[in-house]
């Protein structure tokens, strides 16, 4: 249930902020008031696209939030969206995806706007909606899954027959790539064994001189480190014999010796080996540019050459057995459209059962709402013999036929009804939709579409009768269907500051009764209009209740009280 929302910066909405009631809640106003807005800003809570342009002008960003009771605890869903376009949501202060925030929303809302109206014209609908009455979540879970696997191996032949169909030409451009690579055969690791190369040899002279300067000094010289470095110990010696603070010195003589031994040693060495090699340099050179070119062709580094070599190879093996895996895969994909077909049969064979279950339900909801004798019918073809027409749905097309006058012949429900006998369908259908999931709000934008004078008051009464089961939130334009609720919203829109304002506003006793008046009579409310408007609501709520609200008042002199 919806108990509280707040909106913020959204299209003419500067704040605003409303308690909504258990019941039936309905909501009146001018048209282009805002009305449509707080519903938008609903919608926004259960996930619906976002654009710019929804943010105040002058504005940053637009924020609603909302406080649902669901499952006996509170949920507070909130939705930012900023001139840029960006959107972020969050349930309990913790951020969610958009996918996260429609399953919450489909649990706590369902919104039905005029453009359901539209879509109930689609036969495509039709389908979806007769599965819902019918309970066949798990059975087209079923049928989906067996879809996807036949849809895959389906795909899975195809591109394995096109490979077959262009086999030669693919073989022989992996069999040049393969050979272009085996030409050159690098070593893993070996561009960087052949670059640390090249520097040696491309700088031999400046490495021999270096080594000759540091052997001399260190060895060679007559002044040479080691030279020098004997006479310290001789010094380091004589002062340890007169301080044995001297003496720890001495003990690591022989390591330092050894170490620089083996240095002069390997600068000898080195030295001596290190030969200019033009012949060997341009060899490298060479090489590395026959490597560059694989990884620059195959790269960019050379375990992808590898890699790529490995692929070449398994598909040369994949393209040698392909006439053994096609075999394969036509045998899976048969035994897939199989498994699909009898998942499809079977929730077919729970179609058509329960419609009749569905048809019989509608028919009594039509009843209730002023289109007795109505009679209506579920038609299904059957598409089990094209795999064109094979869907997750199932092989089923369904679609409504009905007919909504006495003797007449049933007819598809779009050539049929008119735009208030649509409007009685599509709340017929809803109720029936959500009669298994109490606790839900059910939002209901122009449900008297088309509609009014009698049937208005039956459309009225139902909502009120769901407004037992349900939150009902109700905009609409009707006083015949306004009166029946619990709690009366008015939303109304002015100007401050040279800026559009909207406002909603809980409306009770003299206030609601006027509001009334305004939808009776127009712009001039007149005294009648508000006496026709406090029957009503009297006829409608029960005057014990009214007065308790306040919503009623003693007569003045000469002025007699209706009763019902």
């Amino acid at each position: 249930m919806l108990r509280y929302l707040n909106i913020r910066n959204l299209a003419v909405i500067e704040s605003l902020e409303v308690s909504f009631q258990p019941g039936l809640n309905v909501i009146t106003g001018e048209t282009g008031a805002g009305k449509s807005i707080v519903v938008g800003a609903v919608g926004l809570l259960l996930g619906d696209r976002a654009s710019s342009d929804i943010v105040r002008t002058g504005e940053e960003t637009a924020v609603v939030q909302a406080v649902f009771e669901h499952d006996g605890r509170e949920v507070i869903v909130r939705r930012e969206v900023t001139a840029q376009g960006r959107s972020r949501s969050f349930v309990d202060g913790q951020l969610v995806t958009a996918g996260s925030l429609k399953e919450l929303g489909s649990r706590l809302v369902d919104l039905h706007g005029q453009h359901e109206h539209q879509a109930l014209l689609n036969p495509d609908v039709h389908l979806d909606l007769l599965d819902q009455f019918a309970g066949l979540t798990d059975e087209r879970k079923d049928v989906g899954a067996a879809y996807a696997e036949w849809s895959t191996l389906r795909g899975e032949l195809e591109d394995a027959r096109t490979r077959e169909r262009d086999r030669d030409a693919r073989v022989e451009f992996l069999r040049f790539q393969q050979s272009e690579i085996d030409r050159v055969a690098p070593r893993p690791g070996e561009d960087g064994e052949l670059v640390a190369e090249r520097a040696l040899l491309a700088n031999a002279e400046k490495l021999r001189r270096l080594c000759g300067e540091a052997y001399g000094r260190l060895y060679d010289d007559d002044s040479s480190a080691l030279s020098s470095l004997a006479a310290v110990w001789k010094r380091v010696t004589e002062l340890a014999e007169l301080d044995p603070r001297f003496g720890p010195y001495l003990e690591g003589r022989e390591a330092v010796e050894v170490h620089l031994g083996e240095l002069a040693t390997f600068l000898r060495e080195y030295g001596a080996h290190i030969e200019a090699a033009p012949d060997r340099l341009q060899e490298l050179e060479d090489r590395l540019a026959s490597i560059e070119r694989l990884k620059r062709k195959y790269g960019p580094a050379l375990p992808d050459v590898f890699e790529r070599r490995s692929r070449c190879a398994e598909e040369l093996a994949a393209l040698d057995s392909s006439a053994e895996t096609i075999a394969d895969l036509e045998r899976r994909l048969a035994a897939a459209a199989d498994r699909y077909v009898k998942a499809a049969a079977s929730v077919s064979a729970k179609r058509k059962h329960r419609s009749r279950d569905f048809a019989t339900a509608l028919e009594g909801e039509l009843t209730s709402l002023a289109m007795s004798g109505t009679r209506f019918e579920v038609r299904f073809e059957d598409g089990r013999g094209s795999e064109d027409r094979w869907t997750p749905r199932g092989t089923d097309v369904a679609e409504f036929f009905v007919s909504p006058n006495p003797g007449e012949d049933v007819r598809p429900l779009a050539r049929i009804v008119s735009g208030g006998e649509l409007s009685r369908v599509m709340l017929a259908l809803k109720t029936l939709a959500t009669t298994d999931s109490p606790g839900k709000t059910l939002v209901f934008d122009e449900v008297d579409a088309g509609i009014g004078g009698r049937v208005a008051d039956v459309v009225g009464q139902r909502l009120q009768s769901l407004g037992r089961v349900f939150q009902v939130l109700c905009i609409t334009h009707l006083p015949q269907i306004a009166v029946c609720g619990q709690s009366h919203y008015r939303v109304a829109k002015g100007e401050r500051g040279g800026r559009t304002h909207t406002t909603v506003e809980p409306l009770w006793g003299p206030a609601r009764v006027d509001e009334l008046a305004r939808m009776i009579a127009g712009s001039v409310v007149t005294d009648g209009a508000r006496a026709t408007a406090r029957e009503m609501l009297v006829a409608r709520q029960g005057e014990s209740e009214l007065e308790a609200k306040g919503e009623t008042r003693t007569p003045a002199k000469g002025e007699r009280r209706k009763r019902r």
